[in-house]
């Protein structure tokens, strides 16, 4: 069956493949969150628990693999604690917005990065506790970075591609009431951006001291391709428990509608999903989905960036790392 991604080439590079996948689960397992972050994921499970804690030490020890090189060294621990706070936040609103479809909190809780002093925890149907929560947690976020050496350099960028993560959310929130409109072109131009690499890049870059401004356009050009690599390896290894979930956004559901393999009309959590699983599973929208990957790796390692203060291969390494844990923990996150 043929699929609307990209040519396929005669020889695939392969998919990363490293440790064993119970030795990396169980190295996962075994990582210590910082006290700050036991602190806002044990009130997230008071609040929320939409998540399991094997998603914060997945997110928290993978941030060894991408965080750019050129964060200030002295600096390494508190952007990879910042980074999972921030992990955190941007997960309330995602479960918020897809999980719970409460999209008057998830209004609110939008306006705290911006317009902080415009929310309204009074405003009807605003659940108060976890917009209080979420103000709390971006309280402790905005501190950190406020007091980072190039803060005022990238803010206004990183609060740009947090709003596009926002968007990224209330897309998915659309196809899945409207399944009609999902499409393979509006998958990627718009879900990609629920990886948030961008906002994680700004971070970086608000602790690195020596980076050049002048490497700041080919940074965020790379950033694009390995963002939608990012997003590959998540939608292949979430949708089935998204399907259960009412969520029909991922790439992989999306293409099967586009391909006729599924009907919008049949995606209904109540329905017979064990059959449309397998119609998905047989048709082969995930080995294609792979085989994507694959391309989109071959050519970032194949192209010249003009990136002189950043090691671009450790980058295009880490999502190689990021690939790698995504396919060892299908169905954990």
């Amino acid at each position: 069956m043929a699929h609307e991604l990209v040519d396929l080439t005669p020889q695939q590079p392969s998919l990363p493949v490293g440790r064993d996948q119970t030795d990396l689960i169980g190295e996962v397992t075994a990582v210590e969150l910082p006290d700050i972050v036991l602190d806002v994921v044990d009130e997230y499970e008071r609040v929320l628990s939409d998540r399991d804690t094997f998603l914060w030490q997945w997110i928290h020890s993978l941030f060894d693999a991408f965080t750019l090189s050129s964060v200030d060294d002295r600096d390494l621990l508190e952007v990879k604690e910042v980074k999972t706070l921030f992990t955190v936040f941007i997960t309330t609103l995602d479960d918020l917005i897809e999980s719970h479809d409460d999209k008057v909190t998830f209004e609110e809780a939008r306006r705290v990065v911006r317009d902080p002093d415009t929310v309204d925890p009074s405003r009807e149907g605003v659940n108060g506790e976890v917009l209080a929560f979420i103000e709390d947690l971006w309280g402790r976020i905005d501190e950190s970075l406020r007091a980072a050496p190039r803060y005022g350099e990238f803010k206004d960028i990183f609060e740009y591609d947090l709003r596009q993560g926002f968007n990224a959310m209330e897309y998915t929130r659309l196809v899945s009431d409207n399944a009609h409109i999902a499409n393979a072109t509006g998958a990627r131009t718009y879900d990609a951006h629920n990886m948030v690499l961008f906002p994680y890049t700004d971070i970086d870059l608000m602790f690195s001291s020596g980076f050049a401004l002048d490497d700041l356009s080919a940074l965020r050009d790379l950033t694009w391709d390995l963002q939608k690599m990012a997003r590959i390896g998540n939608w292949v290894t979430t949708w089935e428990r998204e399907l259960t979930e009412g969520d029909y956004s991922a790439g992989v559901i999306v293409q099967a509608i586009q391909d006729n393999v599924v009907n919008a009309d049949e995606l209904d959590p109540a329905g017979d999903l064990e059959s449309i699983v397998e119609r998905i599973k047989e048709c082969g929208v995930e080995e294609a989905f792979l085989d994507e990957w694959c391309q989109r790796h071959k050519r970032v390692c194949e192209r010249e960036y003009d990136i002189e203060s950043v090691d671009v291969a450790a980058y295009i390494g880490g999502m190689e790392t990021v690939m790698e844990y995504h396919l060892a923990s299908r169905g954990m996150k």
